[in-house]
């Protein structure tokens, strides 16, 4: 490029007259213009496997931008670091791996890229390696400088890549097994396109996540490794969440974005469903799952059991002690690396998630102060009826081949007890199996924990002889034991962990609470009872959601009311259902004409006749008895009209669950699902993590708790 260039300089600059035996002007001017090169401009991208298939997927601007300048800062990329991703990922730039940061996911390959091809079937572009997209540019620049075209090279795949001109670069697929005759790459497959650099591609690549984080959101999942109808992850359907999120921040939030008020809500996902499902039990059922059906055997045993493991004593201990156990150490994580967090936490649980938080919440202290440490000691004893040996342990969680690393460190069972991720990391146990052994052997703690003789309340008192309307009355049993819930509850014996924060709301989301309570054995719950450590609490369920219950009617038992409408994320009701109210307001105030009119009708048939000498002393009074009952019935029609109204917005006194405040909250149906309840009740309840409306109310209520409002408030 440099010597092509300095000669045609000094050329130029030595004779700038051309000569008769020169080129034309015309030929220079078209030489300059064929010889200007521009860098490529790289951007930064990372393979996720989805439905079984590499997909290149860009970071965004703001991370892309910081790739590049680690890159290019002329230090050894070895062992540096970069935070993508808000946070939630870290890019180890000499390994080209991304890493999550607060959850397990296999790591992902980084690149960085400057030339893409179209890939086979969905026509997305596939990035090359960066040594060959390297060549691939040195071939570019050389054909741009020297105007030499029709370039051909060979990648290390053996696929041909054709530069025609800048407009036109082909490549070309090997096919398997050549012929006998020896036909060249070119004639062989269909040609795919060649891009350089991102702009020329068809990507979408957003703008960066705002740096200040205002709050943070826990999200619990419910049962299943599934949590839509696409079988995502938590991971991935807490992502479409927070998504929606920035995306209204920027639409309803937009003033106090200007103002600089505030940043963003950072919403993370809490995983149980795998820590169980890697105790063993697993096995445990395929010993006595019969063999037909297979698939329908292995989702009720990978899903629907999961309710039925949450009431057992065993394994709602493993459920609520993983899922305290995340929250606070995903909690120490993120304030480890942002040290300048003021903000306040909240909880969310979808479907038994949000009973599992509902349980924990109503177990904790109120202060902080008086929670035990017994998490942090040491001490892990085996049960006494546990009479498995090390090597039987390990055959049951399908991990025989590392009995002979424990062997050689000389680690038994109660030393492996004692063990932590970072010992067997350096005995050289990979991250699946460390997973599986330290849940195991907490699980195992679990099971000597509940053995263990408890104090009993000293009433004595038992599930049988309480009172039906007995409510979630007392924040402790008799006995000044927070660590188990009052019996009036029927929930199972277990010692429910302490979180170390305060959260400040509790959001569930197509959430069984009420009937879980109501099958526990509670008819009501004490319209004074608030817990111990959380100020808010917000039912938001789907009309058509199968798995919903209110909460409302448990505290105000004796009073039918509509739950609180969620006005829709564009400030009005949908049309269907304005379409509706007007039909029945209509509908209304047409019966209540037709009534009036058949009233007056029947009165003047059955008036009894006046003499004609008393007719004109008479005429004013039967006028004056005509306007006093017209008066009347348009009385009581307003009174009718204005009792209808009323009835819409009733003041109603919830208890204290929620503040003070309405506690259950009610999405609008789309027109399409009003059509049939039935065909939408399943989607009904996976469609929380997308719905704008409920992702605006979640916003609005932690937003309002700093000061901040919406722009514009939602009718």
């Amino acid at each position: 490029m440099s010597s092509a260039e300095s000669q045609q300089e000094q050329l130029s600059q030595s004779d700038p007259s051309p000569s008769p035996n020169s080129c034309s002007s015309f030929e220079l001017l078209d030489m300059d213009a064929g010889s200007l090169y521009e860098p490529v401009s790289p951007h930064w991208f990372y393979c996720k496997i989805i439905d079984s298939k590499e997909t290149w997927i860009p970071f965004n601007s703001e991370d892309s931008q910081q790739l590049e300048e680690a890159y290019g800062s002329g230090k050894n990329c070895d062992g540096r670091v970069v935070p993508t991703d808000g946070g939630r990922y870290d890019v180890h730039l000499g390994e080209r791996m991304r890493y999550a940061v607060y959850w397990d996911e296999l790591a992902s390959e980084v690149r960085r890229c400057t030339w893409f091809y179209k890939g086979d079937k969905d026509n997305k572009y596939v990035p090359y390696s960066e040594s060959f997209s390297q060549v691939l540019e040195e071939t570019y620049m050389l054909a741009v400088t020297l105007d030499e075209w029709k370039k051909k090279l060979e990648s290390p795949n053996r696929e041909i890549i054709i530069l025609h001109n800048p407009k036109l670069m082909v490549h070309y697929q090997p096919v398997a097994g050549s012929d006998e005759w020896g036909s060249t790459p070119t004639e062989q497959g269909r040609p795919r396109t060649v891009k350089r650099g991102v702009e020329n591609i068809s990507v979408d690549i957003h703008c960066g996540e705002p740096l200040q984080i205002d709050h943070l959101v826990f999200v619990v999942h419910g049962i299943g490794p599934a949590c839509d109808l696409r079988f995502r992850s938590i991971v991935q359907c807490v992502n479409d969440f927070r998504s929606v999120s920035l995306n209204l921040l920027q639409t309803h939030f937009k003033k106090a974005q200007e103002n600089q008020q505030i940043g963003r809500v950072e919403f993370l996902p809490v995983n149980w469903h795998s820590p169980l499902h890697s105790t063993g039990v697993d096995v445990d059922l395929q010993r006595i799952t019969l063999p037909s059906i297979n698939r329908l055997r292995h989702f009720t045993n990978d899903t629907i059991l999961d309710v039925f493991f949450y009431n057992s004593p065993t394994y709602c201990q493993t459920i609520v002690d993983t899922v305290a156990s995340e929250m606070n150490r995903i909690y120490t994580l993120f304030l480890q690396r942002n040290p300048d967090f003021k903000g306040g936490v909240s909880i969310a649980g979808h479907s038994l998630g949000s009973l599992i938080l509902f349980d924990i919440l109503t177990n904790q202290k109120d202060s902080l102060g008086d929670m035990d440490n017994e998490k942090d000691a040491p001490n892990i004893v085996m049960d006494q009826g546990d009479t498995l040996t090390l090597e039987e342990d390990l055959k049951k969680l399908q991990l025989s081949e590392f009995f002979s690393v424990f062997e050689k460190e000389k680690v038994d069972k109660e030393a492996l007890a004692l063990c932590t991720d970072k010992d067997l990391q350096e005995m050289g146990i990979p991250l699946g199996p460390r997973k599986k052994i330290l849940n195991y052997f907490r699980t195992r703690k679990s099971l000597m924990d509940i053995n263990r003789p408890t104090l009993q309340p000293a009433s004595g008192v038992t599930v049988s002889n309480i009172p039906k309307e007995s409510g979630v009355c007392s924040k402790t049993d008799a006995t000044g034991n927070g660590d188990y819930l009052h019996v009036g509850i029927g929930q199972v014996s277990v010692k429910y962990p302490r979180l170390i924060y305060k959260p400040e709301i509790f959001f569930a989301f197509g959430s069984p609470i009420g009937m879980f309570l109501t099958v526990r054995g509670l008819k009501r719950i004490d319209p004074n009872y608030k817990f111990p450590t959380c100020k808010g609490f917000f039912n938001i369920y789907h009309p058509f959601d199968p798995v919903a219950y209110r909460i409302e009617p448990m505290v105000v038992p004796g009073v039918e009311f509509e739950p609180m409408l969620i006005p829709h994320h564009k400030g009005r009701k949908r049309m269907h259902l304005e379409l509706r109210e007007g039909l029945t307001r209509m509908s209304m105030d047409l019966k209540n004409n037709l009534l009036g009119s058949l009233r007056m009708a029947w009165k003047s048939f059955t008036r009894a006749p006046y003499p004609a000498l008393q007719a004109s002393e008479t005429t004013e009074e039967t006028e004056a008895e005509c306007e006093s009952s017209s008066e009347k019935l348009s009385d009581v029609n307003t009174e009718e009209t204005s009792v209808a109204v009323k009835e819409e917005v009733p003041p109603i006194n919830v208890g204290m669950l929620n503040g003070g405040q309405r506690i259950d909250y009610v999405l609008q149906e789309k027109p399409i699902e009003s059509f049939n309840e039935y065909l939408f009740a399943l989607q009904s309840h996976l469609c929380y993590w997308e719905s704008e409306d409920t992702v605006l109310l979640v916003l609005k209520e932690i937003y309002q708790t700093q000061g901040i409002f919406l722009d514009q408030p939602l009718q």
